[in-house]
């Protein structure tokens, strides 16, 4: 388990007590990369090896990188600090998906390609993700193949989609991701501030523009049209119009491709 973290003390002691209770066996490895507050001293308490990032050279695949070179396992579990398992076997499942030799990731994904809830796993593989690169694998609450990890890290140059960005090179050797909600963890950024959720999509744009050379254009037209006419998981769009984090997200979007 690696699990990056920065000032989540008033989550990762929950985080850590939920993997303590995990039926399957597993070492844990926290990221830390400069918190000020007592997120390092709740790791270590809770026998968590911690490992020091400086806050000026972190990137999400820098930190992985550094947590994953100190694995030992066949499989790395990459977590949020506040991605907290719904239940003990969690984790033995997340490892079960591995027993097939073609998956090289895997993630609790919850809702499919077209938005709506996802009712059975997905294979996603190179064609899939062609069809639809901004879906697929994350690293908030997901597994890798640590073989193929050694083979070809993550990228630590990309300020997010670093697990997109992977998992695109996987699945160009023949490898799936198994998409599955089944693996979902509580996860939630619902309640982020406004200021929270522009930086996080702007940050995600700018990574998914270095390394997708055929994204469509994505303007103040087109990011206009998204908040008018996308619906999304809202009730309504008239609900979604007026969902100020939803026009916040919108906003990074653009603010990233646009750099």
């Amino acid at each position: 388990m690696v699990i990056r973290a920065r000032d989540e003390a008033a989550a990762i002691g929950r985080t850590l007590d939920l993997l303590a209770a995990q039926s399957a066996r597993h070492e844990v490895l926290v990221v830390d990369s400069g918190s000020r507050d007592a997120t390092a001293v709740i790791a270590r308490d809770r026998g968590a090896r911690v490992l020091e990032l400086a806050p000026e050279r972190f990137t999400f695949g820098r930190a992985l990188n550094l947590g994953a070179a100190q694995a030992s396992a066949p499989v790395v579990v990459a977590l949020s600090a506040h991605a907290f398992p719904p239940d003990a076997q969690w984790l033995a499942r997340v490892v079960a998906r591995f027993e097939d030799p073609a998956v090289a990731c895997a993630y609790g994904e919850t809702r499919g390609e077209d938005g709506r809830p996802l009712r059975a796993p997905v294979r996603q593989d190179a064609a899939m993700l062609a069809r639809n690169p901004l879906w697929g694998y994350s690293n908030a609450a997901g597994a890798f193949r640590a073989g193929l990890w050694r083979e070809r890290p993550f990228r630590e140059d990309l300020p997010g989609t670093e697990d997109r960005e992977w998992s695109r090179w996987a699945l160009s050797r023949g490898h799936v991701c198994l998409l599955d909600p089944e693996l979902a963890v509580e996860h939630d950024h619902s309640r982020d501030g406004l200021r929270d959720c522009f930086r996080r999509y702007e940050r995600e744009a700018r990574g998914f523009a270095m390394f997708l050379e055929d994204l469509p254009p994505y303007g103040v037209r087109e990011a206009l049209a998204e908040w008018w006419g996308d619906q999304g998981w809202h009730r309504s769009r008239a609900r979604a119009r007026l969902d100020p984090r939803r026009m916040a997200r919108l906003a990074g979007k653009w603010a990233g491709r646009r750099g």
